[in-house]
């Protein structure tokens, strides 16, 4: 629009009545949401803006397509946008993006988000993992201090699979075995006293010591105190590494006792598992593989760390 055009369209906004000034901001929401996700994705990618395919950072700009910059790289050729090599690559209907975002800061399930944003249930599903896939990378400094760890225990899914591992049987129940089986996905989770959460799934069946190993202990500092219920397989972790621990005989009964360096117990871990059992309910069952997906998503939410869909935007880079 040209500009005396519009000079003569603004004038005349004080003029609408409630109804058409709704009309117009509906018309201009979209644009208005797309023009955010594009300065925020260039504010993002524009301080190391490489190539996606040789990591060079000789570019030079190369038109436009479909709203987006594009990008020539001067030492293989290709051309890029600043989503390229990310998982939001090739995602459409930007200007949802930010309202979709608001949706996993509420916790939503799939159709209510959907229904929320004005998309197919699939594409919410499928922008859901997208936006989680980074998400689950964002880890806290190494644990230190007093390190509560305990692992918990969901039955094994494989909702939404085309080919199984196993005969097919019903969703939901419980497991066919009793105690810890192959049946049951195991997730570890270690907290320390300020509140910093690291968690996996560690696979299938009990806890081993090789698993905290893999998990563990790149997130946890040498100087820390591990407490632990009685597994055993704490206990072998910790004397090989040299970590300090202490074990809480949860079987009979001693849920805390004292100690000069503080209260030992795994009240916390075990009370995150709670909130978390609690959270996971709201989604109706979660397939086995989409697990980490969903600790990093409850680890973001987890004591106000991530509050605007501008900061889970960042995450998912």
């Amino acid at each position: 629009m040209k500009a005396p055009r519009f000079q003569q369209w603004y004038a005349e906004l004080l003029s609408l009545n409630q109804p058409q000034r709704r009309q117009v901001l509906d018309a201009l929401r979209p644009a208005a949401g797309r023009d955010n996700i594009n300065a925020l994705v260039e504010q993002l990618r524009s301080p190391g803006r490489r190539c996606p395919r040789c990591a060079s950072d000789s570019w030079h700009r190369h038109g436009h397509a479909n709203g987006r910059q594009r990008y020539r790289c001067r030492a293989c050729g290709r051309t890029f946008n600043d989503l390229s090599g990310t998982p939001l690559a090739r995602l459409r209907l930007r200007e949802k993006w930010l309202d979709y975002l608001d949706t996993l800061l509420d916790a939503r399930p799939v159709r209510t988000a959907a229904a929320r944003v004005g998309v197919h249930r699939n594409t919410a599903f499928r922008w859901r993992h997208r936006f989680l896939d980074q998400v689950k990378h964002d880890l806290p400094p190494p644990l230190g201090g007093i390190v509560e760890a305990d692992e918990m225990f969901l039955r094994e899914s494989q909702k939404g699979s085309r080919k199984l591992d196993r005969p097919p049987r019903e969703r939901g129940g419980a497991a066919r075995s009793r105690g810890i089986s192959r049946e049951l996905d195991c997730i570890l989770v270690a907290r320390d006293r300020s509140g910093h959460t690291v968690d996996a799934v560690t696979g299938r069946g009990a806890l081993t010591a090789a698993q905290l190993e893999r998990h563990l202990l790149p997130r946890i500092s040498r100087d820390a105190l591990l407490v632990s219920d009685a597994n055993a397989a704490y206990r072998s972790f910790a004397r090989k590494h040299g970590i300090a621990h202490e074990a809480v005989n949860l079987s009979a009964g001693k849920r805390v006792r004292g100690s000069s360096a503080g209260a030992i117990h795994v009240q916390n871990v075990n009370a995150y598992h709670q909130r978390f059992r609690g959270w996971l309910a709201r989604f109706h069952g979660v397939a086995s593989r989409y697990l980490p997906n969903y600790l990093g998503w409850r680890r973001a939410l987890d004591g106000g760390r991530v509050t605007s869909p501008e900061q889970l935007l960042r995450l998912a880079f």
